[in-house]
């Protein structure tokens, strides 16, 4: 559970500050320069080509949660760490100005994705 805690922290710092990053070295070209639209959609793919990896790398440690639930028989629904998670990055969106709702439907969808991956390999371990 610690690992999960501390990927899906990683998860989020790693989203601010790439963010960060990508937001301040931009390469400004003659035409990106002069049209701040397209400047902003070239971050924007950017940032959500760093957000689909980084995704990719919380269901890696999901796997690797999965494998050890499914050894020690330990379901992959845990309830009251769920609600830990979301109370956590509730409070981490209003810091970043996310509202509750948007926040609350991201991680149950993040959420019901782990689900399948962590039922997924305690079928396979049967």
């Amino acid at each position: 559970m610690k690992l999960f805690n501390r990927a899906f922290i990683l998860f989020l710092v790693c989203m601010t500050r790439y963010s960060l990053v990508n937001a301040q070295s931009t390469p400004m070209t003659q035409t990106s320069a002069s049209n701040p639209l397209q400047n902003n959609r070239i971050k924007i793919d950017s940032i959500d080509k760093k957000i689909i990896a980084l995704l990719g790398e919380r269901e890696r440690v999901v796997k690797e949660i999965g494998i050890y639930k499914a050894k020690n028989n330990i379901p992959a629904l845990q309830a009251d760490r769920f609600k830990q998670v979301l109370e956590k990055t509730v409070e981490a969106g209003k810091q970043e100005g996310l509202s509750a709702t948007f926040i609350t439907e991201l991680m149950n969808a993040i959420h019901k994705e782990s689900l399948r991956i962590e039922e997924e390999i305690k079928a396979q371990k049967q």
